[in-house]
């Protein structure tokens, strides 16, 4: 997983990329959690997201919002981080001429600054939103969710209801148009604290259920 560094609007951003070994294979954003609260890229919940849909075939790439590791520039809310997001898509995207798919992913914040940028570029088709804080950030903009997708959200999580997400899935379910699906894993807490593997299973089996079809392989 080769260490990058690319332009964002702040300043240099810091990610590690994985290149898939096909042809045309889809391609994945990863997004972390807070970076006020101790976010940052190599958290295990990033780590496993990027770990699963690189045996699916993706490349990836997960950054450090500004501020964070060795990412220039400061935290700004939400909107400065919407906008490191949607350079880093720009990075993957030109690495990835030809890709058969666009997903966002993220996990906590990084789920609300992905479903953010779902909305601003239509060249995502899928998302996936690990525990996103609907109770701490207002979701509304999702009017319609423009993308198929899919949530997962424990039901031990302190932070946010059970009940909140239910809501928000339960109103993207009933709109035309692209599928979203909401999966909740039973006692898990916000941080998956040993349930880590049953995530994991959730999202292989989600992307599974695309049915992305078959990559190429690369010229010798």
């Amino acid at each position: 997983m080769p260490e990058i560094i690319f332009n964002g609007p702040q300043g240099r951003l810091e990610g590690r990329y994985h290149h898939a070994t096909k042809s045309n294979p889809p391609v994945a954003l990863i997004l972390h959690p807070h970076p006020q609260h101790g976010g940052n890229m190599n958290n295990r919940i990033v780590y496993g997201l990027y770990q699963t849909l690189a045996r699916r075939g993706f490349s990836l790439l997960r950054f450090n919002f500004r501020g964070v590791g060795r990412s220039q520039g400061v935290f700004n809310s939400g909107m400065g981080e919407l906008a490191d997001a949607a350079a880093a898509l720009d990075w993957l995207q030109n690495a990835n001429i030809g890709a058969r798919g666009c997903w966002v992913t993220g996990y906590s914040f990084g789920a609300w600054v992905g479903l953010h940028l779902l909305m601003r570029r239509p060249e995502i088709t899928t998302f996936i939103a690990v525990s996103p804080p609907v109770a701490l950030h207002d979701f509304s903009f999702l009017a319609p969710c423009p993308a198929s997708g899919l949530i997962v959200h424990g039901t031990n999580d302190a932070f946010v209801s059970e009940a909140t997400v239910a809501h928000l899935a339960d109103r993207l379910a009933r709109q035309r148009g692209p599928a979203v699906m909401c999966r909740t894993i039973a006692g898990a807490d916000h941080f998956y604290r040993d349930h880590l593997e049953v995530l994991v299973r959730e999202i292989e089996a989600y992307v599974d259920r695309m049915d992305l079809p078959p990559t190429r392989d690369m010229a010798p």
